[in-house]
């Protein structure tokens, strides 16, 4: 993979944007190699959590709008079925934590992309842009969907309709991610961060992923419902028991991920 930076921190998988001089913004071969390298974390079992960020100032600033009006570029439609879609997807349906780290701008697709992890930290000088208005387009990637349940209704409309950047302290201070640690503490706080989820019990983390995804759509009957079918479902898990028997003894868990 060229364009895009792959390696194994023990149970952590990481994986970074490699286009710096475009910060980062998605063409189809970027798009394409980061799938497969998320296919890759879904599927080596040594790796429990996925740390998602970007190489040098930008996280990613969206799609790259010189290859869609390039002669033969590819149309809108190719690049949501084909290029950025299938990343949202594969981030939300992942048995796995994934946490973004935000390391510069994070502008249309590439702002939304990073909404769908499950945890978010940002530096303090990166901002969010939904910028698709200032040039006649709506929100795309799943931001129209995740942006009104993290802030609401009202700040969603107004951060979409006028695509004016947030900066980090204030996205997070309205509740759009985790945390943006001061004095621009991400790059070393968010390593820490992934490390510790993939510490933790990658089964109980699997199941309460799908319990807040499911809680978008369930009424409180289907939810208590669900939150039933799956308690029964990690208390029969050897890390439950590896985690009480911890708790008793005053030990640091070993968990086995089974």
């Amino acid at each position: 993979m060229e364009r895009i930076y792959f390696r194994k921190d023990g149970h952590l998988g990481i994986v970074a944007f490699n286009r710096p001089d475009k910060y980062n913004s998605f063409t189809r071969e970027l798009a394409l190699e980061t799938q497969e390298a998320l296919d890759r974390c879904r599927d080596d079992a040594e790796i429990r959590a996925v740390l998602l960020t970007g190489v040098g100032k930008a996280f990613s600033a969206g799609q790259d709008l010189q290859e869609v009006i390039a002669a033969g570029g590819p149309s809108f439609e190719q690049v949501l079925l084909e290029h950025l879609n299938p990343i949202v997807e594969k981030i939300m349906h992942m048995e796995k934590p994934v946490l973004a780290a935000v390391n510069g701008v994070a502008a249309g697709a590439g702002a939304n992309i990073a909404l769908a992890c499950d945890i978010v930290i940002a530096a303090e000088s990166a901002r969010f842009i939904q910028a698709f208005s200032k040039i006649g387009l709506i929100p795309d990637s799943g931001g129209s969907f995740l942006l009104p349940r993290l802030i609401g209704w009202q700040r969603a409309s107004a951060l979409m309709m006028l695509g004016e950047p947030v900066p980090a302290r204030e996205a997070a201070a309205m509740g759009m991610f985790h945390k943006a640690p001061p004095g621009g503490g991400c790059p070393e706080a968010a390593p820490a961060v992934g490390r510790k989820l993939a510490a933790m019990p990658p089964r109980g983390l699997a199941l309460t992923k799908k319990a807040l995804q499911a809680s978008a759509h369930n009424d409180l009957a289907a939810q208590l419902a669900l939150e039933e079918q799956l308690q029964t479902r990690a208390g029969q898990t050897h890390d439950y028991k590896e985690g009480v028997q911890a708790f008793l003894e005053k030990r640091q868990p070993e968990f086995k991920g089974h």
